[in-house]
């Protein structure tokens, strides 16, 4: 793919990050130079190279990179933990881990543990030396792409697990060409447009919405891997940024920024919002203070990640998270797996070419979610008599906050560490900007002396940020 927007695109800039700018010639020639420096430390077709990067051209050289000489791109959240990332390499397999120098100490640590990983690539950014750096300079800058099926792995992305540890969802080539689609055929953009990716493209919305679907068309991407709200109407102004695809908190600081009229942001036509509930009352108000479409879709890792979206040419209908992609069925099931009769509350199934391959050496948990080729999402909600869909709650214990899943049941492990710690219950808690926050209830032990700054200190030796407790509440028992 990357190959040959390259080819009819070559003088183009792809991605702009600070004073940057990368041509889509320049993406391939480093692509193709990191798949060689790959193949040369004797990895090949299906090994697995983790990538633990911000939103920087790193990324996007490295993801591809990977791609290029048959592997399998494992994509970490730049937050891990030592505690995390033990679990992350050790269960992926991974062979070698490409990351930031500033985030290396995270690997050191536990290095020895994971010795099948045996290579470390660390990059310092553009301006300083790195091995990194000397790979991509040195070329060679064409490649050999061994043989590859649609059904082969190509990412890997870990979602959290009822058990307490996270799967590793594996999307395939095809998974992730048909995604590639969807910012002409559904939000009907072009070569023309220009996106802004503020949200991370470790996160399987992140990097379909804001990496493959604009490189697939020739579009060019702002990358912004730190950012604030005037940070952001300061992008838009000054590249004239014509799309924002984003979780709904971003939408709503966006609405509530004081000073945001001082912005020319008239060149946004439209904005995506996913990765969690957007407050359906805030579209139209959002719509008319800016003067551009909200389009909002529904996904999971799974579903590599894209499965319904509101339309352009179809009405609005509030609270909807639209009808399904094409190549995409969805259905609302009873406990028994059969189809409910229109405007009937029950689980939202999926069935297409998005579907994972499967969680990787899992079966058992990949049976639970995969049955006859439909995955099963543990949402609930409605479909109505024209095919919107409307969610109404969720099936299994999840919290999700700023468009980021959390199981409580890693949280509680990781609490039930403390000596202090008798037991422990993590909750959902409504807040508007993040949709939901993580709360604690906390038992202590008999006679144990414990404060909330001690326990949210514990937390982030272990957890990471999205993941820690931003409430805890003692409490003296935990019913049933």
């Amino acid at each position: 793919m990357l190959a040959e927007i390259a080819g009819t695109y070559a003088e183009r800039v792809a991605v702009i990050h600070g004073g940057r700018r990368i041509t889509y010639r320049e993406l391939e020639r480093a692509a193709c130079a990191l798949a060689n420096h790959l193949r040369s430390e004797g990895l090949g077709k299906g090994d697995k190279v983790a990538l633990m990067l911000p939103n920087c051209p790193e990324f996007i050289i490295v993801y591809f990179g990977i791609q290029k000489m048959g592997g399998v791109a494992v994509t970490l959240n730049v937050q891990s933990t030592p505690y995390e990332l033990r679990h992350l390499l050790g269960n992926s397999d991974t062979r070698c881990l490409i990351m930031q120098d500033a985030l290396a100490k995270r690997f050191e640590e536990i290095r020895a543990e994971i010795p099948l990983c045996s290579r470390l690539i660390t990059t310092n950014g553009p301006e300083e030396d790195s091995p990194f750096r000397e790979i991509v300079a040195k070329g060679p800058f064409t490649t050999e792409i061994p043989e590859m099926e649609d059904d082969d792995p190509a990412v890997m992305i870990y979602t959290a697990g009822l058990t307490g540890k996270p799967l590793g969802a594996v999307l395939t080539h095809r998974n992730l060409l048909t995604q590639s689609l969807l910012l002409r055929t559904i939000v009907q953009r072009n070569e023309e447009d220009i996106g802004l990716a503020v949200i991370p493209f470790f996160h399987s919305f992140g990097a379909v919405a804001n990496m493959l679907a604009p490189l697939r068309i020739g579009a060019r991407v702002v990358l912004m891997d730190r950012f604030t709200l005037d940070g952001i109407f300061g992008a838009i102004e000054k590249e004239r940024v014509t799309y924002i695809a984003a979780v709904p908190r971003l939408f709503l600081g966006m609405f509530f920024h004081e000073g945001a009229e001082k912005y020319r942001i008239d060149s946004l036509r439209v904005c995506i919002t996913g990765g969690a509930a957007m407050p359906a009352d805030f579209i139209p108000a959002f719509e008319q203070k800016f003067n551009v479409r909200i389009m909002e879709g529904y996904g999971l890792t799974e579903a590599s990640p894209v499965s319904s979206f509101s339309r352009l040419d179809m009405p609005q209908k509030p609270g909807s998270i639209g009808i399904p992609i094409p190549g995409v069925a969805a259905k609302i099931v009873d406990g028994e797996g059969r189809e409910l009769p229109r405007g009937s509350v029950g689980e939202l199934v999926l069935q297409g070419e998005n579907i994972m391959k499967g969680y990787y050496k899992n079966e058992e948990a990949t049976a639970q979610v995969i049955r006859e080729g439909w995955l099963y999402t543990s949402d609930l909600g409605r479909m109505d008599k024209d095919g919107y869909i409307f969610l109404t709650g969720r099936k299994k214990r999840m919290i999700i906050t700023s468009g980021f899943n959390v199981y409580p049941r890693e949280i509680e492990i990781v609490l039930g560490l403390h000596p202090a710690v008798q037991a422990a219950l993590i909750v959902g808690k409504e807040d508007l900007l993040r949709g939901e926050i993580v709360k604690a209830l906390v038992v202590k032990k008999p006679g144990a002396e414990i404060e909330e700054r001690e326990l949210l200190k514990h937390c982030r030796t272990y957890l990471s940020s999205y993941k820690v407790p931003r409430e805890v509440e003692f409490i003296s028992e935990i019913g049933e």
